[in-house]
């Protein structure tokens, strides 16, 4: 498929529609993007790939507030340079601040997706070798690949797990999954 800024715009609008294939589209198309600029930044690998993550998930999350007459890449790396300063203010006051039950219970009504034709692939693949592969994946990548596909558990058991908001979880998984067919597609 042609990446062109029409392209964009329809995975864009779909994605406004809650088309979650359009979200893997913009995941896909603009990650790297988003983690070099964070790499630049935080000259760490972990924290320009957890900053990474929390960008999409919040993007995702506020998609219908995307303007059309931006560029996309632009918006995503606002984004991302707000919750890297958000994320430096936070290591420097160390304020700690709870959320009430009433919002977390919002975050918790998140439909919870049944599992993807992707899900039932990875199940159906020889398992002695889809371990060895999963072991080459980061811990934090193994984990929710572990906690989805082998525990079943739900987006929501995983976030409650790992103490990471919802949206941090599918994005995760969606790296994971991404990362991981690369690596799969090697051997």
């Amino acid at each position: 498929m042609e990446i062109n800024d029409k392209n964009i715009e329809t995975h864009i609008i779909n994605a406004k529609n809650g088309d979650q294939a359009a979200f893997r589209y913009l995941l896909n198309l603009f990650w790297t993007d988003v983690y070099n600029y964070q790499l630049k930044r935080t000259k760490s690998e972990n924290d320009a790939e957890d900053i990474t993550i929390q960008t999409f998930s919040k993007a995702f999350d506020k998609i219908h507030t995307f303007d059309e007459k931006y560029t996309f890449k632009t918006w995503l790396i606002t984004i991302s340079k707000n919750i890297h300063i958000d994320l430096l203010r936070k290591k420097n006051t160390s304020i700690l601040t709870e959320t009430s039950e009433e919002q977390q219970e919002k975050v918790y009504l998140v439909v919870d997706e049944n599992p993807t034709p992707e899900d039932k692939i990875i199940r159906e693949q020889n398992l002695a070798a889809l371990l060895k592969d999963i072991k080459q994946l980061k811990p934090k990548y193994q984990e929710v690949i572990q906690l989805r596909y082998f525990q079943e558990l739900s987006y929501k058991e995983i976030a409650e797990q790992i103490k990471e908001p919802m949206n941090n979880v599918k994005v995760k998984l969606l790296r994971a999954k991404k990362l991981l067919a690369a690596i799969i597609k090697k051997s």
